[in-house]
């Protein structure tokens, strides 16, 4: 069992950046791909980037490229995302999640959640 905990959500104005951050306990996230995905109101939730157990690899949604950042550091259990220029339409709950495949894009692909965060981008 994985438990994840996402930190770093919060208000912010159009343009600015946020920094979340993903703590896993239970067991080790490095056996683990990791990601975030998003959920808006009145939206089904949304693959927003991943990473690979090894960090070499990482895949983000088309909508955050050049925005968002996907990191991970083994050695604290943590994932991270770094998010800039935001927009409006980035304001969703954020939700850290683990998978044991090698990809993590769907819904279906993951193992753990965690409980989420808040992120609200004001115009």
């Amino acid at each position: 069992q994985v438990q994840l905990v996402e930190s770093g959500g919060g208000l912010v104005q159009a343009g600015g950046s946020l920094r979340l951050s993903c703590a896993a306990s239970g067991r080790t996230l490095s056996m683990y791909t990791t990601g975030w995905f998003r959920q808006a109101p009145g939206k089904e939730r949304e693959f927003v980037a991943a990473i690979s157990w090894r960090g070499g690899i990482t895949d983000h949604a088309d909508s955050v490229k050049g925005r968002f950042t996907i990191s991970r550091d083994n050695a604290k259990n943590t994932v991270y995302l770094q998010m800039n220029s935001l927009m409006p339409e980035d304001t969703a709950v954020y939700y850290c999640a683990a998978s044991l495949r090698v990809g993590v894009r769907r819904e279906g692909d993951v193992d753990y959640w965690g409980q989420g965060t808040q992120v609200t981008v004001s115009s």
